[in-house]
């Protein structure tokens, strides 16, 4: 009997890469696993919907249900990341503490970016910065005229604009034209410039605490799957979720394997048993129930931010199929 040929976009994570390797293969499904970065994958899926199946930014997917909706989801998140340690501040701006940041001119690659979105909302949440007490400017961190891969409606009182035509954030940052940046990559210009710090300079303490407050451990991107794909073949999202999680669970296998390290790091023992003892031994979950809380806060986030237009609930995002398993 032959299987559903379906094209993958994913960038090459160790707990994706037995997909990627083919060792493991979803029930019924030929999987053509197309390792690129995250920018080139959004970009491609967004704009264009080449693949049948893509990691997609959390927000973007989230944005995009309120206009055609062309995707949905599974409960799958291949990457999550503490945000505290990716606000980049200029050192001459006088910010030394998150509430300096209030009157800024802060720079997002673009305002949807989900790394952008969780760091305003903790912002908000934690240290009193409001969403919109800042100007945002938006355009390429590293390259020049970078766009909103989305068309965005934004509320008028987010004040938002466009830097120019030749300019880069990173640069931007150095030169003191923006006061801090809000980012997912690191900008260039904080290795390549002695004016750039990190507003949290020892955020490791501080994203330990904010987990141990708030039991959040912020997702940046789930894995859609072709909402016309989808609709023809409905059994793909159950046999694509148990798939990735065959695959998660090699890695955390290895990650805790003594007779030989499989990741290039001295530590790695002890940086997986710490991360047990802060966050339980499934620190990265997987599936509906675990991912609540979390999703939650993130769809909150999108709605107090101009994103969404109404608030969402986590079940509105995935796959129904996807939101339950059998017990025997």
């Amino acid at each position: 009997m032959s299987k559903l040929r379906l094209s993958l976009g994913c960038w090459n994570y160790d707990r994706t890469r037995s997909l990627l390797e083919g060792r493991i293969q979803p029930d019924g499904i030929d999987l053509n696993y197309l390792n690129m970065p995250v920018e080139e994958t959004f970009f491609r899926m967004l704009r264009n919907r080449e693949f049948d199946v893509a990691e997609m930014s959390l927000s973007s997917y989230t944005v995009s249900l309120f206009k055609d909706s062309p995707f949905i989801a599974i409960p799958v998140f291949p990457s999550r990341f503490f945000r505290h340690s990716c606000i980049y501040v200029n050192k001459d701006s006088g910010i030394r503490e998150p509430k300096d940041l209030i009157g800024k001119r802060i720079g997002n690659p673009e305002y949807q970016m989900t790394a952008p979105v969780w760091i305003r909302g903790v912002l908000q949440d934690e240290y009193q910065v409001p969403v919109d007490s800042v100007t945002y400017f938006t355009g390429g961190e590293e390259e020049p005229n970078r766009s909103e891969k989305l068309k965005l409606d934004l509320p008028s009182n987010i004040r938002l604009e466009r830097i120019g035509p030749t300019q880069t954030l990173s640069a931007m940052l150095a030169s003191g034209e923006i006061d801090a940046l809000y980012t997912a990559r690191m900008p260039s210009s904080f290795h390549g410039s002695d004016k750039v710090r990190r507003l949290f300079d020892d955020f490791v303490p501080v994203e330990q605490d904010y987990f141990r407050r708030t039991q959040i451990f912020p997702i940046m991107h789930t894995v859609v799957i072709r909402r016309d794909v989808y609709e023809k073949n409905r059994w793909v999202a159950q046999s694509l979720y148990k798939a990735f999680c065959q695959a998660q669970q090699e890695t955390y296998q290895d990650l805790y394997e003594t007779a030989a390290l499989k990741a290039m790091l001295p530590w790695l023992t002890a940086h997986v048993e710490e991360a047990r003892r802060e966050m339980g031994d499934d620190f990265w979950p997987y599936g509906f129930e675990k991912n609540v809380a979390t999703l939650s806060t993130f769809l909150r986030y999108s709605y107090e931010q101009g994103l969404s237009k109404h608030l969402l609930t986590p079940a509105q995002l995935f796959a129904p199929e996807t939101l339950e398993s059998f017990k025997i």
